[in-house]
């Protein structure tokens, strides 16, 4: 049961790298196979006989597939690592070939005045984590962040605090000094602190309340912009809000919120 749902998940992401049905069952199975014919490979992966030659072109065609001009013909999946580099260059083109097509679409004007400040929300771990990330490349002054659990402290977040510039004040709070200590090892440039909120911590207290949501964490970079993301425990799912604007109320409580576990002359809100 283990190999099947294995197979089936396989054939489910080459679907989504823009694979079709048949093709991404005959690869899947010549990687489980030395060489096969025609014959062998549709008795493996359940295509019809007439319908592997199409898919077995398309493969050899995205340089996939290897293919002997035997009689019968015999074909051969190429190196497991050769074959992923492949779809990842394949891939990273197609998003390359979109950012670009997107970025010379001509804007429409609505005719809305640009808002002094804006709230704005958003759904799920790896988009809230690009635009955490986004935020910290950004910075020109001062990043401030709090993390609430080890599982947000990625390589990716690490990086980006990792590239924080000299001339820009860099503080990372956490809710454990375990964790803080983390972050210590991971972003040696980087002010650490044990944050006062001890909310933010979402383990399980063992009270009686119900806990729908725990917060993930707080960002704030030069004192203007503010992200607050959300875990829903039984999903994992993150979302998170962000607000931009020095007059924004967001921005104000959540410098007062974070400012909790600052020394006093590090306290983003001790010049308000």
């Amino acid at each position: 049961m283990v190999r099947e749902n294995t197979v089936e998940e396989a054939i489910d992401v080459l679907q989504q790298f823009g694979l079709k049905e048949y093709e991404a069952k005959c690869f899947v199975g010549l990687t489980r196979m030395s060489t096969s014919t025609a014959k062998q490979l549709s008795e493996v992966v359940d295509v019809p006989r007439t319908r592997i030659y199409d898919a077995i072109r398309v493969l050899e065609a995205q340089g996939l597939v290897e293919v002997q001009h035997t009689s019968p013909q015999r074909f051969r999946a190429v190196p497991l690592d050769e074959a992923t580099e492949t779809l990842r260059t394949q891939y990273e083109s197609r998003v390359d070939r979109l950012r670009n097509a997107l970025a010379a679409a001509e804007p429409v004007d609505a005719g809305d005045d640009d808002p002094v400040q804006e709230v704005w929300s958003m759904s799920g771990k790896t988009a809230v984590a690009n635009r955490a990330h986004e935020l910290i490349e950004e910075a020109e002054t001062e990043v401030v962040l709090v993390v609430a659990s080890q599982g947000l402290l990625t390589e990716g977040l690490v990086d980006a605090l990792n590239a924080v510039g000299e001339g820009t004040d860099l503080l990372v709070g956490a809710v454990t000094d375990d964790l803080r200590k983390r972050v210590e090892d991971a972003v040696p440039n980087a002010e650490t602190f044990v944050s006062g909120l001890d909310w933010l911590q979402s383990e399980d207290d063992g009270s009686d309340g119900d806990h729908e949501t725990a917060i993930g964490r707080l960002l704030l970079v030069d004192r203007s912009t503010i992200l607050v993301s959300t875990i829903i425990p039984e999903t994992g799912e993150e979302q998170a809000v962000f607000g931009t604007g020095f007059g924004n109320g967001l921005v104000v409580i959540s410098r007062r919120l974070m400012a909790q576990g600052l020394l006093t002359d590090r306290d983003p809100s001790a010049d308000d």
